[in-house]
């Protein structure tokens, strides 16, 4: 069972035009002091904050209270002039907490009208979550042969493949920049992983790693998941066949 919490800015199209048409350099600020700020709080809460996009934000909030997220809203509308409401979910699978996150929101199920809060939390006293960390292997090398810009394309191309093949294992994919991603995973999605990895060898001649992580909480998967990682390297260069896949858990 995992929980999930969708933070989302009200009223952002609106409010944006209030600004007049200099208005780009502003917002770009403003959604990365928020995201700074929103990383923050849940993070103090042994989670992480993925960036749907730059006015909506995913949070795997296992353990995390109605209290705790009211807290956190208090705290934002007190930094900024913008609001936002939280969705939350739980599921099975990261998907089907994404839906029902969702659907309370479009339904109006309130766990605080107040503070904006839709949805319900998650029951389960124990709950888990995976954590999948892939990065591309070696991209320093594409740099000899391909721009920036080139290498920019490439991995949002990756992105892209990933999204969609992980998405029908009920799992949800984000990119965290540079050549790194994260994959709220599901079982299915860890006993297809090989078969990814060997699909975007073959196709794009791109070779992936991949740490994956099982915790409680979304910090401490993913801080497994990136030992994992950081153990398939220290494998590499110690000059030994190395793993494509290696998995930690607590």
């Amino acid at each position: 069972m995992i929980q999930l919490s969708i933070l989302k800015i009200t009223g952002y199209g609106p409010w944006t035009l209030t600004l007049g048409s200099d208005r780009e350099h502003e917002l770009q600020m403003l959604q990365a002091s928020l995201y700074k700020k929103i990383q923050k709080l849940f993070s103090d809460l042994n989670s992480l904050v993925f960036q749907n996009r730059s006015d909506e934000f995913f949070v795997v909030s296992n353990k995390i209270s109605l209290e705790n997220h009211i807290e956190i809203q208090k705290n934002l509308e007190k930094e900024f002039e913008i609001k936002l409401n939280i969705s939350i979910g739980y599921g099975d699978t990261p998907y089907d907490a994404n839906l029902m996150a969702y659907d309370a929101k479009k339904n109006k199920i309130f766990l605080s009208e107040q503070y904006n809060i839709f949805g319900k939390i998650c029951p389960d006293t124990n709950p888990q979550v995976t954590i999948m960390h892939l990065d591309v292997d070696d991209i320093t090398s594409r740099a000899k042969t391909n721009s920036p810009y080139e290498i920019s394309s490439i991995i949002f191309q990756l992105y892209s493949k990933m999204s969609k093949f992980f998405l029908e294992k009920n799992s949800l994919t984000f990119f965290m920049g540079g050549d790194n991603f994260m994959v709220v995973a599901t079982d299915s999605a860890k006993k297809a992983t090989s078969q990814f990895i060997e699909m975007i060898k073959q196709e794009e001649k791109i070779f992936l790693n991949c740490g994956i992580g099982n915790a409680v909480t979304c910090r401490e998967a993913i801080k497994l998941a990136t030992k994992s990682l950081d153990t398939i390297r220290e494998i590499r260069d110690s000059g030994k066949e190395k793993p494509e896949i290696y998995e930690l858990s607590c």
